[in-house]
């Protein structure tokens, strides 16, 4: 069993995590300081599922490692669009 842990944006990830995962980490933080995203308190959270490792942001963005090609996928929350019956 693997215990998951959580860490700040900007700190180092575990060691525990693949290459290709802790790069995708780094890749989604170098976006949030190029879009002047305040960042202050957010948190990456790892579980273990299967035996894999899944990474969460606190702003729903989540990373997922694929063993098999030892590739990483980051999946971003999606902001609705605003529409003209959206109400000012």
């Amino acid at each position: 069993m693997q215990l998951g842990t959580r860490w700040a944006v900007g700190e180092q990830p575990p060691s525990s995590l693949p290459e290709v995962v802790a790069y995708a980490v780094s890749t989604v933080e170098e976006e949030l300081v190029a879009t002047d995203v305040e960042t202050d308190g957010w948190r990456w959270t790892l579980t273990w599922l299967e035996g894999k490792p899944v990474v969460e942001l606190d702003d729903g963005t989540v990373i997922r490692y694929n063993q098999a090609e030892d590739s990483a996928t980051i999946t971003q929350p999606v902001e609705p669009e605003s529409t003209d019956y959206d109400e000012v």
